[in-house]
């Protein structure tokens, strides 16, 4: 009997290893957001390459978890897509329920961004409201760079590689005699070109930084960037879009200081390779309340400034509110007043304390939402309901990946953060499983894995996600993905009885990756199959990736 068993475990594995009895042959559709008529044949195209080669699902990325807020043509297109599915004989499979993206969340209330907190900001009253007012004032000295000796810029900690790679230019500037420019990269070690300054702040306040930027012929322009470093953690994880050729443009940021009393504020590239940039009139100051959120996690507090007295909102002052508030814009509009009401026990010449929060956008569009708001399970149960009377799934893959913050607002600040994850997770299994109990849900690796990213000091999180793991159902299949093959996260995942689906290939020019996956998929036990993942909508390797893996 013994002999059998081992027998058939070979054979199991030798079927792996040939395609043969891969169960899950999935391909992820993603960058469609199903806007525009356009995207439906687009899509189906895909679908039709990938029912060719073997696929059987198709794991759909297309705003699935805001479908109350969508028009009608949004559904017939979806039905569209869902009938292709079905006459292709693949399995459509929603992709729900991101907190990290919290695109589909924040269509619902903008409010349930997890906030940055500041606090104890000065206002001062003038008549019947009160404006923030800088305290201290900061600023970059010298950020017009017009203070120089030689080819070396006053003020500043460095500049990468005087009379080398940045020079003072007194020819082109964006006001003034002279900005400071950058060229010659690769005659840096790394290919930087960058300046830094040491800024001593206040903590627990939000900081708005400006820099102009002028580029000709720069490469790669997606590397120019504003940096925030407090010891070793960005404090505000940014990238922007700058063409490789334009003339002066204004990029702008906000960070919160959390406890930091000093920061070091960085403009330039990062390996760069070829062309030239200039920066000027680069500067910093203290804001107030831009992009205020208001839930019951993020509360206003007003207090006199020796804190002796809290005034009632509603009673003393008008609700804070910002009506210029976007989760995602850049905070270039001016705060809001706080509003004094008839009656006030505020007084005119008075300072005050104020706190609040603020969201922060990370990179280019990413906006966290708290996992502690009880609204945010509201809107999963409701969406829930919606996703199944629209596609009566049977798989679910939950968009769990990357939650970059969380700590900060009232609402989790002080929690476990390992623990607030996996209740999240086990809250959204239960929601999806209310409307079919008998759905299997798969999930990203990322925020599980302790090779990966549940570990201390993620990005903007105050916490720790080390046990995550511990605090998930143990019947989630787990999509472990990234381009480089990483053995020790399927021997993790294999460890703590979790299946797993390997998503990958990542947009690389040929399959090498693939076969590093596929080799080690052999030595582990659990794994259900593959996953074709583009970011890019790169297609073109789809039947090579099932002729490698299933052998059609």
């Amino acid at each position: 009997m013994r002999r059998v068993l081992v027998l058939l475990m070979l054979m199991l594995a030798y079927g792996l290893a040939m395609g043969q009895g891969v169960r899950d042959r999935f391909v992820w559709i993603f960058g469609w957001g199903l806007t525009r008529d356009e995207d439906v044949p687009q899509i189906i195209a895909v679908l039709e390459e990938a029912a060719r080669h073997g696929y059987n699902g198709a794991v759909l990325s297309a705003n699935l978890d805001a479908l109350c807020k969508q028009p009608p043509e949004y559904f017939r297109r979806l039905k569209q897509v869902k009938d292709a599915c079905d006459r292709l004989k693949l399995e459509l499979i929603p992709s729900v329920f991101s907190v990290g993206y919290g695109g589909g969340v924040l269509w619902h209330d903008s409010n349930l961004a997890e906030g940055m907190p500041v606090k104890d900001a000065l206002f001062v009253v003038r008549g019947n409201e009160a404006r923030h007012v800088p305290d201290p004032p900061v600023s970059i000295a010298n950020g017009g760079f017009e203070e120089y000796e030689g080819y070396h810029m006053r003020a500043f900690a460095f500049h990468d590689e005087p009379g080398t790679v940045s020079f003072p230019d007194t020819q082109v500037a964006h006001s003034g005699k002279a900005s400071l420019r950058f060229e010659n990269f690769r005659a840096q070690p790394a290919g930087n070109a960058r300046v830094m300054q040491e800024v001593r702040v206040h903590p627990y306040r939000c900081y708005r930084m400006s820099v102009w930027v002028k580029t000709e012929g720069l490469q790669p322009s997606a590397n120019l960037r504003m940096l925030v470093l407090a010891g070793d953690r960005d404090l505000a994880p940014r990238t922007f879009s700058v063409p490789a050729t334009s003339d002066w443009r204004k990029l702008t940021m906000i960070f919160n200081s959390l406890a930091n009393e000093k920061v070091l504020v960085y403009v330039g590239v990062w390996g760069g390779q070829s062309g030239k940039f200039w920066v000027d009139d680069w500067t910093l100051e203290e804001v107030g309340p831009v992009n205020v959120l208001r839930r019951p996690g993020t509360p206003v507090t007003v207090k006199s400034e020796d804190g002796s007295i809290t005034y009632q909102e509603g009673k003393d002052y008008a609700p804070l509110t910002d009506p210029n508030f976007s989760a995602w814009r850049a905070v270039e509009h001016d705060a809001p007043a706080l509003k004094l009401l008839p009656g006030s026990r505020i007084r005119d010449g008075q300072r005050l304390r104020v706190s609040w929060y603020h969201p922060m956008l990370i990179y280019d569009s990413q906006v966290t939402v708290c996992m502690a708001e009880p609204a945010l399970y509201e809107i999963f149960e409701h969406e829930a309901k919606l996703l199944w009377e629209h596609l009566r799934f049977q798989k679910v893959i939950l968009s769990m990946d990357e939650v970059r913050m969380g700590g900060t607002c009232a609402a989790c600040a002080g929690k476990d953060m390992a623990k607030l994850l996996g209740e999240c997770v086990t809250r959204q299994v239960q929601i999806l499983r209310k409307v079919n109990p008998k759905v299997q849900v798969y999930i990203w690796s990322d925020m599980f894995d302790p090779n990966h990213n549940a570990h201390a000091n993620y990005y903007l999180v105050q916490g720790d996600f080390t046990g995550s793991w511990k605090h998930i159902p143990k019947d989630l299949i787990i999509a472990v993905w990234g381009g480089a093959p990483r053995a020790e996260s399927l021997r993790f995942f294999e460890k703590e009885g979790f299946r797993t689906l390997i998503a990958c290939y990542y947009d690389a020019p040929h399959l090498e990756e693939v076969k590093g996956w596929q080799q080690l998929a052999q030595k582990t036990k659990g794994v259900t199959g593959f996953m074709y993942t583009t970011w890019e909508r790169k297609y073109d390797l789809i039947g090579e990736f099932a002729k490698l893996l299933w052998g059609k």
